[in-house]
Formats: C-alpha cells, structure tokens, sequence
C-alpha cells in the first residue's frame, strides 16, 4: 500500500507543529529541532515539515511505499514515460534511510517515490535537488561515481 508524501519548509517548526496538530487532531509522531513529521491512516498520509533556512512552503510532494518492489514499480513507470530518474540507495535524507528514485514533473514540482527502511540519527543532505538542477551528464560519463538518471545508462 503506498502513502502520499507532503514536505513543506515552515518560517517557525513550534508554530507549525501547533496548527497541523490542530488540523489533524493528533502530535507528529518525529520531533526534531528543525523537522517533525506526521504518520497519519486517516488521511493516509506522511507529512514532514522542516525549517532549515531553504524557500518557504511545499518543498516537493512523493509517494512512500510500503516495500523495496513497490519502489521499483513506480520508477519503472517513470522511466517507461520517457521521464529522467534519479536514484539513490541507501540515503539518509529526513531523518531516516529509504531508497529513492526521483522526478522532475512537467511543471517543474519535485516528486520523491521512496521506500524507507531505516531511522538515521541525523538529517541527512539532499543530493537529489542539485543532481536534478544540473544539465544531464554526457552519455559516456553516466556510470561514473555520482549516480546519475538511471534512464541515462538503460
């Protein structure tokens, strides 16, 4: 079964953490000093906020899958749409260890499609915005040591 993903970058955690608390009827099940996130069955959704200085409001939108095959699944759908992936293994990004594989809509709105495997006690960095913000690697350079768009080396 997968869960939609919501994460939205707050000018102040402590006062967004009281209106989603207020919205949804329950606490973020992971408080952080810069990040909390919300598990929630009804609506099934995972919603994470953080402030950690980057541009206010949705930072993208995702789908977190229950395993590592559902996962797959998703990217291959992108891929087959003709669509560039970025994939990561093993990231710790959220507090957390998950494996990814993102995506830049038509719009230009980042989507994350990712299975979680793990708790990480810190943050984590997302290499995934500048892999994504840079020009497509040359054919010849995508297997080298950055993981590039999977659909670069299909």
């Amino acid at each position: 079964m997968k869960r939609l993903h919501l994460h939205v970058s707050v000018p102040d955690l402590a006062q967004s953490i009281q209106f989603y608390e207020a919205l949804f009827g329950a606490p973020p099940t992971v408080v952080k000093d810069d990040y909390a996130k919300w598990m929630l069955e009804d609506p099934r959704v995972n919603l994470a906020i953080s402030q950690r200085g980057g541009a206010q409001g949705i930072d993208h939108v995702g789908i977190q899958t229950d395993t590592a095959e559902e996962l797959g699944v998703l990217a291959a759908r992108l891929r087959a749409a003709g669509e560039t992936t970025f994939d990561e293994t093993a990231a710790t990004c959220c507090y957390a260890r998950s494996d990814k594989s993102w995506v830049n809509d038509p719009a230009g709105v980042r989507w994350e499609t990712f299975f979680t495997f793990g708790e990480a006690t810190t943050y984590g960095e997302d290499g995934a915005r500048a892999a994504m913000a840079a020009p497509a690697p040359a054919a010849e350079a995508c297997c080298g040591s950055a993981k590039p768009a999977a659909s670069a080396c299909s």
